[in-house]
């Protein structure tokens, strides 16, 4: 699932290798990818890899992008382009290619957890990359106490400075922000959550976005989405969504941090 692994399946697809064969792991993600493409109206688009490249968030060289070069790349963007059938993967123009890196970690998440209820774990928390996933009770006998980060410039080290802690147990947590993930030219702040219907970076009052349930990869993938939406939209969005509850930090006009969550979320939620 890897693009920066130049023997992975993904990589291979993107190249155009002939015969590449996918794997049951490459297609759990690829049919959710799909299912939330699809939910999110195109908000979380796995077909986005030539501009993540292009903007300097995928393998290679961060390249000087403009308007024009943007509208060369949007043409090999959608999920209208790209289909699984059976263990191979269609493309419509050789130059789609993908990139699943804002659901494979929270989809490794879910692997692990499942390995771990194989050998009959009733009590575990799995993280990789700040994705978790829990099951019963911590070693106190109590609830996981998961913290989310205050989205700081500059804060660097998970943890340090929180703005909440999550009690939970039996459901997972994705978090996705702009805050750490990104580099400045000339003055602008270039994200990495990157719109596919304008393919630029995303900008926008929304800070960090903490999805809230059962599986991991689908956590991942709505906090990614959320992200691009923008504040109105992903209220919308994750208030549409069965079984999901989020936690959303924004930025007002006065400059202060500002929270939102779902109605659910309330019984989890702790002060730091």
């Amino acid at each position: 699932l890897s693009s920066y692994d130049s023997t992975s399946i993904i990589s291979g697809i993107n190249r155009n290798v002939p015969g590449v064969l996918t794997d049951s792991m490459f297609r759990a993600v690829f049919r959710e990818s799909s299912r939330v493409y699809q939910v999110s109206g195109g908000a979380f688009d796995i077909t986005l890899a030539p501009l993540i490249n292009a903007w300097g968030f995928g393998p290679g060289r961060q390249q000087d992008v403009d308007s024009a070069m943007v509208d060369s790349l949007l043409q090999y963007v959608g999920m209208d382009k790209v289909s699984l059938v059976g263990d191979r993967v269609h493309k419509t123009n050789p130059h789609v290619k993908l990139n699943v890196n804002a659901i494979a970690q929270g989809y490794s998440v879910d692997v692990v957890s499942a390995y771990l209820e194989d050998l009959g774990c009733k009590n575990y928390m799995v993280e990789i990359g700040g994705e978790i996933r829990t099951r019963g009770m911590n070693p106190k006998g109590n609830f996981w106490r998961i913290g989310v980060d205050r989205p700081e410039e500059g804060n660097m080290i998970p943890g340090k400075q929180l703005q909440v802690i999550i009690s939970m147990h039996n459901r997972s947590l994705a978090t996705s922000g702009n805050y750490r993930k990104f580099y400045e030219k000339e003055g602008v702040m270039i994200t990495h959550s990157i719109d596919p219907a304008t393919g630029f970076p995303k900008t926008s009052n929304l800070l960090s976005v903490s999805i809230l349930t059962e599986e991991c990869m689908t956590a991942d993938a709505y906090a990614t989405a959320c992200m691009v939406m923008g504040l109105e939209k992903a209220k919308v969005f994750v208030e549409n969504q069965k079984g999901v509850d989020a936690f959303l930090i924004y930025g007002d006009e006065f400059g202060n941090y500002q929270v939102w969550h779902t109605g659910g979320i309330k019984k989890y939620i702790e002060s730091p």
